[in-house]
């Protein structure tokens, strides 16, 4: 039970990685193979992963950069009601980063990481069969959560990023991904950059009390 808390507790979201330290493969597919075991519903394992490493994760990054330059994203995935979240963890992150709040062309800069993967060796997109449903996107939460905590255990970093479901169309042309396939969102494997300190942030959550209920009565 200690090491699992331990796993989980050490558990970050990496925003910038060491480019040229490679991923071991064995190492990879131990923490996929140990995540394809997520449950799911009748079984499904609705989950579609494509990953792009050397050239093609090059291509792809190079692609997603080009096209938020020329279309910046007007969102990021979440509704204007839960927009204040959004801003608070802009502020630490951004923050950590020397990035004051008055400074577009800085934070633009810092936006801009996220459609190069934060220069991870390995660039994931995460997908789902169109036809499957809300049911089904919590068997991909449950593996991806087992991923990230499999990849943890092997001294490897990692970032979710729903920012990568804004341009589907180039993921699927770099990528090959049919149009079955809805794109959620992407992640990025690697090694954490020790010198650049966003990757030091300890992002707070919320009281126990606020998110669960316990009925008794």
């Amino acid at each position: 039970m200690a090491e699992l808390d331990d796993i989980i507790n050490r558990r970050r979201s990496s925003r910038m990685f060491l480019p040229d330290k490679a991923v071991p493969a064995d190492a990879l597919n131990e923490a996929l193979t140990l995540a394809m075991r997520a449950p799911s519903n009748s079984n499904v394992q609705p989950w579609r992963v494509f990953l792009a490493v050397g050239e093609r994760r090059d291509r792809l990054a190079a692609a997603m950069v080009a096209a938020a330059r020329a279309e910046p994203p007007k969102a990021m995935g979440l509704p204007e009601s839960f927009s204040a979240r959004r801003r608070e963890l802009g502020a630490l992150v951004y923050g950590s980063m020397g990035v004051a709040r008055d400074d577009a062309d800085g934070r633009w800069t810092a936006q801009l990481r996220n459609f190069e993967f934060f220069r991870a060796p390995v660039a994931g997109i995460v997908c789902m069969h169109r036809d499957l449903g809300m049911a089904d996107a919590v068997g991909v939460g449950m593996f991806l959560q087992t991923l990230l905590l499999a990849l943890t255990e092997r001294g490897i970093d990692s970032c979710v990023q729903v920012s990568t479901a804004l341009y589907p169309d180039i993921v699927r042309e770099h990528l090959g991904i049919p149009d079955e396939l809805r794109v959620l969102c992407g992640v990025c494997i690697g090694y954490a950059d020790p010198n650049f300190a966003a990757n030091h942030l300890a992002v707070p959550r919320n009281p126990l009390a606020q998110n669960v209920e316990i009925l008794d009565d």
